[in-house]
């Protein structure tokens, strides 16, 4: 699994630590950085991360195939990302970018009302 998928060590390293050390929640995990790789995953990844489960809401959807799980600000967060990060972020799943965002491009497209 770990050859697989690159972001997965050092979400887990991270994920781990946390629960060992007892640190909180809020911490931004270190990315892997692909050697030769003009593109900064960190940087890539920071929208995801900075909104809570998103990372996991995402990784779920790629998993199943399934897009329900895709909140609202994680759909945001998303389509914040930049294209040129795609191919370092779904090596192996090229398709499920293009996927996504037009399966969040409705929730985007509607502002949640607030009462």
């Amino acid at each position: 699994m770990f050859p697989l998928n690159p972001l997965f060590p050092p979400l887990l390293k991270d994920g781990c630590s946390r629960i060992i050390s007892g640190a909180p929640t809020h911490t931004k995990p270190q990315f892997l950085v692909i050697p030769g790789s003009p593109i900064d995953l960190t940087k890539c990844l920071s929208s995801l991360v900075n909104v809570e489960g998103c990372v996991t809401e995402i990784y779920k959807s790629v998993f199943t195939g399934k897009f329900g799980n895709v909140g609202y600000m994680c759909c945001k967060a998303f389509s914040a990302v930049d294209v040129k990060c795609w191919p370092q972020m779904f090596p192996l799943n090229p398709f499920f970018p293009p996927l996504l965002k037009k399966e969040c491009s409705p929730i985007n497209a509607a502002t949640p009302t607030h009462k």
